[in-house]
């Protein structure tokens, strides 16, 4: 039994540890009681349910994610925060789905969309391309999170093993350009899946840059 007296903050450090190592479904106060050696009942002094939980989870991932920086342009700023968002997601890959599903969201959580929306408007952006902007960077951003979370493979070689058995398995003259793609593109050396994550920032930042333009020539 742990003998450190307990507290909101170490349940929902708790909370977190165990979703990372077993996701976010299997999570339930059972378990997290189990985890922390206390009683189920022990939990409800310090949370109120397991929403409130959710919550402070989902405050604590925002902790962890940089705040686009004041000092620098506001693509790089964004640039910044979108790295480290990824980052982020990668060390929690229960959190995607959740980060925008809280009603009740924390200071962390507030904080960091109000930063966002202040680099954004400083920007020179109207508050409708603000909101054009965010949309479009978070949906990004938590896509490419989502999809790098079930790839079925790890590093670049791990990629390269998996795209040749693959191609083994299917007639390349019906799927020329699949077949083209992967010997020309992916077994090709240095293809990395995870340097399409810059890549695409980088469009979706030139392309809000352009409309930030057009606004103010408009």
């Amino acid at each position: 039994m742990s003998r450190t007296p307990l507290s909101r903050d170490r349940v929902i450090e708790a909370a977190v540890g165990l979703a990372d190592r077993v996701g976010i479904e299997p999570l339930t106060i059972r378990k997290l009681a189990d985890e922390l050696g206390v009683g189920p009942m022990t939990i409800y002094h310090h949370v109120a349910n397991k929403e409130d939980i959710l919550d402070g989870m989902v405050d604590s991932v925002f902790v962890e994610i940089e705040l686009p920086p004041e000092d620098v342009a506001w693509t790089e700023a964004m640039a910044i925060r979108a790295r480290s968002a990824r980052e982020v997601l990668a060390r929690h890959r229960w959190a995607a789905p959740l980060l925008e599903s809280r009603t009740d969201p924390g200071p962390a959580t507030l904080g960091h969309h109000d930063a966002v929306l202040g680099c954004l408007r400083h920007a020179g952006m109207s508050w409708s391309l603000v909101g054009h902007a965010y949309a479009t960077i978070d949906a990004y951003i938590y896509g490419f999170a989502l999809q790098e979370a079930g790839l079925p493979f790890d590093t670049p070689e791990e990629a390269a093993e998996l795209a040749t058995a693959m191609v083994q398995h299917f007639p390349t003259d019906l799927y020329p350009n699949l077949a083209a793609f992967t010997f020309d593109h992916m077994l090709q050396p240095g293809y990395d899946f995870a340097a399409e994550f810059d890549v695409g920032l980088d469009l979706i930042l030139k392309g809000l840059a352009d409309a930030v333009a057009d606004e103010q020539t408009g």
